[in-house]
């Protein structure tokens, strides 16, 4: 039987949504989106590329704390308010996953569930 772990979201919604920011079953990892929330539970600011910047921080953490590594990314996906924030998007991917290479999708959504988010990511990983 595979065990499975978890990394909490530390977010006060967890427990009533039943989520955690991620979990791993064998040597495979799935990220829930993630929100460009700093430390002090505040929405980053600096635009597309501090708030994508700070959601992949948060995922590589996560995927860390279930013994992973950005170098073990296989997938992300990239949730934009605004299509036309797809480059600054794309080039701070780039900055994390360039030499990584993991399949990719970029989307326009209608909305996100703060305002002033421009994204959100879902990052998965797989353990060689």
């Amino acid at each position: 039987m595979t065990r499975r772990q978890s990394v909490p979201s530390g977010s006060p919604y967890e427990a009533i949504a039943g989520f955690s920011r991620a979990v791993r079953v064998g040597n495979t990892i799935a990220v829930a989106g993630t929100a460009p929330i700093g430390p002090d539970g505040q929405t980053v600011s600096g635009g597309i590329e501090a708030q994508a910047r700070r959601c992949f921080d948060i995922s590589i953490h996560a995927i860390e704390q279930l013994g992973g590594s950005r170098e073990d990314v296989i997938r992300t996906r990239i949730m934009l308010t605004h299509i036309d924030d797809w480059e600054g998007a794309a080039l701070t991917h780039g900055q994390f996953f360039g030499d990584v290479r993991p399949v990719s999708t970029i989307v326009q959504v209608a909305r996100l569930i703060q305002p002033e988010w421009l994204i959100e990511t879902e990052v998965d990983a797989v353990i060689a």
